[in-house]
């Protein structure tokens, strides 16, 4: 979980632009709902922190070497996903490297890391947070979509017709 972490303080040393970008401005309109959830999502992230400092990883058994390549797997996108973010242009819509094949990629990765974490360490407990997050995932990707329509309009229309929202093959045309 300390990945989440690290990926914060990356993105706080790659400058104010980049932090500004990386959430949705204040005055942006939200639902009472899309309101809720980033709390429940962020207190969902702080069990999980806390809950994964007391959890032994399972080392030399299955569950450790299935859940170790997945984990690399989600850690690999969170990074490139980072840096595609951060060296998109302030003035356009992250477009490039994995966000081409989702226009979610970061959150695609902290589902993935979350799963990984709880295999390599055999805990139900952590992959049924994992899942619970998916709720608040959900519901946050959906309200930046809305807020990257109204910023980049049809730029960002044209990127969602063609990127699929999770994980797919980009559709050309």
């Amino acid at each position: 979980m300390s990945s989440f972490i690290l990926q914060i303080l990356a993105v706080l040393l790659l400058g104010k632009m980049v932090w500004a970008r990386s959430s949705l401005p204040s005055d942006f309109k939200r639902s009472k709902r899309e309101k809720i959830t980033p709390i429940i999502g962020n207190s969902v992230w702080l069990l999980a922190t806390l809950y994964s400092i007391f959890l032994p990883l399972r080392l030399g058994t299955a569950w450790f070497y299935t859940g170790l390549p997945v984990f690399l797997v989600g850690l690999i996108i969170l990074v490139i996903a980072t840096v595609n973010f951060a060296t998109a242009p302030a003035e356009k819509p992250a477009t490039k490297g994995v966000y081409s094949f989702s226009r979610h990629p970061g959150y695609l990765s902290m589902l993935i890391i979350y799963i990984a974490t709880g295999i390599a360490s055999a805990s139900w407990v952590f992959i049924l947070l994992g899942i619970a997050n998916i709720f608040w995932i959900r519901t946050e990707a959906i309200s930046e979509e809305r807020y990257c329509l109204a910023r980049y309009n049809k730029e960002y229309r044209e990127y969602m017709n063609k990127t699929p929202r999770w994980i797919g093959i980009p559709r050309t045309g």
